[in-house]
């Protein structure tokens, strides 16, 4: 699986990377009107689930917005247990990932008029990624990244969460007063994992699935691009031991990096 992971370039460098940028105006955050300030980013080494963070949807690949990490889908009842990962192999049958993966919103044509999906592909910007191995001290953390640092693309799946209107006032309670009360809709994503390479196998049995820089526009817009989901190569990666402090989600900082 894929738990936890690491984006520490800078804005300039992730938005040149992907040819994108920030949505301006407000953070583009998981909750669609958003709760944060501004649209600026600074790196993170410990990115974790039920976090807003960076990813690129196929409904505008121009644009990174912050979506919460742990997909919500539309049809569930409540907004709780979002999903990080869905296993590549079957994302076209589960009934949690199938509508995401089945729209992607580049595949459709323009004359057919604005973009009315709530759900599709995305890509999930990254430079490394965490795993943890049993030894006899415990689980020790390790992180897999390209042996030049550079910045990858695991791919997801997004998904849009409506919540139902909520009544208030005393028309809930036969007064004759209706008030409404408009509750945020919320975007949510997952990562898809498969098999692992060679060098992955050592630490876990699953693996983010990494998009080749010329497939990543493939993933977004084709109808059933499942030969993207073989382990990448393990060719040109490697993994190193961190601190044992990246278990605890509110530790963000470089020390992370260094093992303890």
């Amino acid at each position: 699986m894929c738990g936890r992971y690491t984006l520490t370039v800078e804005q300039d460098d992730l938005e040149a990377r992907f040819d994108a940028q920030f949505r301006g105006g407000d953070s583009g955050s998981g909750h669609v009107t958003g709760s944060e300030s501004g649209s600026e980013f600074t790196p993170r080494y410990n990115m974790a689930p039920g976090q807003e963070l960076p990813v690129i949807t196929d409904e505008d690949p121009t644009m990174i917005r912050r979506l919460e990490w742990g997909l919500v889908p539309s049809w569930a009842d409540d907004d709780t247990g979002g999903l990080i990962n869905a296993r590549a192999e079957s994302v076209d049958e589960k009934p949690s990932f199938r509508g995401a993966y089945e729209r992607p919103s580049g595949s459709r044509d323009p004359s057919e008029g604005p973009d009315t999906s709530s759900a599709g592909r995305c890509l999930v910007p990254a430079d490394g990624f965490y795993e943890w191995v049993e030894t006899e001290d415990g689980k020790r953390p390790y992180r897999v990244t390209f042996e030049d640092d550079r910045v990858f693309a695991m791919a997801g799946l997004w998904e849009r969460w409506e919540p139902e209107t909520t009544q208030t006032g005393l028309d809930a309670f036969g007064g004759g007063i209706d008030d409404e009360i408009e509750a945020e809709p919320l975007e949510t994503y997952t990562i898809l994992t498969t098999e692992p390479n060679d060098l992955v196998s050592d630490l876990h049995n699953r693996m983010a699935v990494i998009v080749d820089p010329g497939d990543e526009e493939r993933w977004l817009s084709a109808a059933d691009p499942q030969e993207l989901f073989e382990p990448y190569p393990a060719d040109g990666m490697c993994t190193a031991p961190v601190s044992m402090a990246v278990n605890n989600p509110s530790t963000d900082d470089p020390s992370i990096l260094e093992p303890s």
